[in-house]
């Protein structure tokens, strides 16, 4: 069966994430940019948001380009994206992190 144009974009962009080391972030936007697909930012969201439960892929990483999570702070969401990003020594303050520290360049 081939792949329709709609599984092509979501591996190309799973594939991207999968290669964000510990440690390390990268923005919706970039990962879209990486996987050829420039503009959709949001579509990167969407897919991290609906990804299937137990998913080994490091959903995590993938941050706001303010340097800040999406989540809305306080949310359990928010909590458990923080605290993984923190568990690989992502250092908050106020709720932001360093993005040109802990940014993900190839």
């Amino acid at each position: 069966m081939m792949m329709d144009r709609e599984d092509n974009r979501r591996e190309r962009i799973w594939q991207i994430v999968s290669q964000i080391p510990e440690g390390k972030v990268a923005s919706y936007g970039q990962i879209a940019k990486l996987a050829e697909l420039p503009g959709y930012a949001r579509y990167v969201g969407y897919l991290m948001k609906n990804l299937p439960a137990g998913t080994s892929l490091p959903w995590h990483r993938v941050v706001n380009s303010k340097g800040s999570l999406s989540f809305k702070p306080g949310t359990t969401q928010y909590l458990r994206q923080k605290s993984l990003l923190e568990a690989e020594g992502v250092v908050f303050i106020r709720g932001k992190f360093s993005l040109a520290r802990y940014g993900w360049k190839l």
